[in-house]
């Protein structure tokens, strides 16, 4: 984040933490509640981005990444991921074209690692990677007159989910129904954000996250890197993995486990009413040795409580009963498994 911006949002009220994260602009509760029916608009903070230019990015990508970056179109957005040799996600990515160039859109505690890593095969490839985090601001817009304040505010309104629009500083990404993401040139971030909360509540980057949350979406973070197969957190129903491409990192594995059915562990919809953070470990009783789960994302839940998605195997969801971080801890609630 870029700290002109991380300023601006400070004096319009953002209380912000240690790790960058805008937790509320003064009233966390008004906040959640807020998102259920009105319009909001977000600072994006716990995210990053690099960027993969040269004539070979293409190339380069396919063979790194879970999706299909060859048919990606120049106008469409695509969920991606990036795996060990194991098949076990190391980052997850929205990925975009900017041009003839790619943008990876990932969790902004990975990007250095994610980066660096990268960099080791890109070897002689005609491939360059930078990290933008930096120089753009991340902003999402959530609502019934979404559609409205980005006209008013002269941006492209992308019809489709996971289309993509450009605009002269940027790009407007639509996630769903009634949300968009706008990325923008830390340049251009605060002239555009005071056009849009014309009409938009600003509320905390953790109400996005909660959004995130009940629309199924899970992101990976320095906490869950390399904990789980990409059809454990179902990216291979949001398009995150192609069974039809050439190899790449991980890919065997993660074509042994389509092909003969042997994920045992699902993504669930899960309440807690004590703090729950990703990376924290499920446990059931019948088996306090080994744990059955862990949490992806948690967030703050409107009227109190905490909504999170966690991997839970499916025998523990028969039984109901799965701790928080230890044996004998605050039991969850298992909600619903997520399903599009």
């Amino acid at each position: 984040m870029n700290l002109n911006w991380q300023e601006f949002l400070g004096t319009s009220g953002a209380r912000i933490d240690e790790k960058g994260l805008v937790v509320d602009f003064g009233n966390a509760e008004d906040e959640l509640a807020a998102a259920h029916d009105t319009t909001v608009i977000a600072p994006l903070t716990h995210l990053g981005m690099i960027e993969c230019t040269g004539e070979e990015a293409k190339t380069f990508l396919h063979n790194q990444l879970s999706s299909d970056i060859n048919h990606l179109g120049v106008d469409a957005a695509q969920h991606s991921a990036w795996c060990s040799a194991k098949g076990r996600m190391l980052a997850s990515f929205l990925v975009f074209h900017n041009g003839a160039d790619y943008q990876l859109q990932l969790s902004a505690d990975l990007v250095m690692a994610i980066l660096k890593r990268l960099q080791m095969f890109v070897l002689r490839s005609k491939v360059k990677l930078n990290d933008l985090s930096a120089c753009r601001e991340f902003i999402g817009l959530s609502g019934p007159q979404a559609e409205i304040l980005l006209r008013q505010a002269s941006l492209p309104v992308p019809a489709l989910s996971l289309e993509t629009s450009a605009f002269a500083d940027g790009k407007v990404i639509r996630i769903d129904a009634t949300r968009f993401e706008i990325i923008v040139s830390s340049e251009a971030a605060v002239a555009l954000w005071r056009k849009l909360a014309e009409g938009a509540r600003p509320v905390g980057t953790v109400v996005w996250q909660w959004l995130d949350i009940q629309a199924g979406i899970p992101l990976i973070s320095e906490a869950t890197r390399e904990e789980f197969v990409p059809q454990m957190v179902n990216f291979d129903l949001l398009g995150g993995v192609s069974f039809h491409k050439g190899c790449y990192p991980g890919q065997e594995v993660i074509a042994r486990t389509q092909y003969l059915g042997k994920v045992k562990r699902h993504l669930y919809h899960v309440r807690a009413t004590t703090p729950i953070a990703a990376g924290n470990a499920l446990y059931a009783p019948e088996n306090p040795e080994h744990p059955c789960g862990m949490v992806t994302n948690a967030a703050p839940a409107p009227g109190g409580g905490y909504a999170a998605l966690a991997v839970v195997q499916e025998g523990c969801v028969v039984t109901g009963d799965v701790a928080l971080g230890v044996p004998d801890g605050p039991r969850i609630e298992i909600e619903r498994e997520v399903t599009f």
